[in-house]
């Protein structure tokens, strides 16, 4: 058999003067079992990529190993947070805040005496009936004029 061609290409591959085309005929012509003795030493030049495929690709881990080997930390990318994940604890705060008073209130109702359902007192008054009431005021000046009143009218009572 005539392997002319593929002894020019070799001369031409090594003048760096083959195209892509050639070199993959090349490649393909290698990859085949039957090689004359002649052309057997650049076989292996032509099917390392095909045998060492694997190998060579770097994996995922690569610059993580890469960097531990130096000593420096790999970088740390950014995540996006969206407004939900923000405001997240602002909620579990105004969840707590309304647990706290809504135990407190119920704290707070429990605690007092039972009264009956209609709020008026024995002698049939409702504190809520008229907005102003007799007793005690917690002002000075209501307080002088109210022992005035009562002093003024007790001689007369007498």
């Amino acid at each position: 058999m005539d392997y002319k061609y593929i002894e020019q290409l070799l001369e031409r591959y090594w003048k760096c003067e083959t195209t892509l085309e050639e070199e993959q005929i090349l490649r393909t012509f290698f990859s085949q079992e039957n090689v004359p003795v002649s052309l057997l030493p650049y076989k292996d030049l032509f099917t390392y990529e095909q045998t060492d495929v694997e190998s060579t690709r770097l994996g995922e881990d690569f610059d993580r190993m890469m960097l531990e080997m130096v000593g420096e930390v790999a970088p740390v990318k950014a995540r996006t947070i969206s407004l939900t994940q923000r405001l997240k604890p602002l909620f579990k705060a105004a969840a707590i805040v309304a647990i706290i008073l809504t135990l407190g209130n119920a704290m707070q109702v429990a605690m007092q005496p039972n009264e009956p359902a209609n709020i008026a007192n024995a002698e049939g008054y409702s504190p809520y009936d008229d907005a102003t009431q007799e007793g005690n005021s917690v002002a000075i000046a209501d307080t002088l004029r109210k022992d005035s009143l009562k002093m003024a009218e007790a001689p007369l009572l007498k």
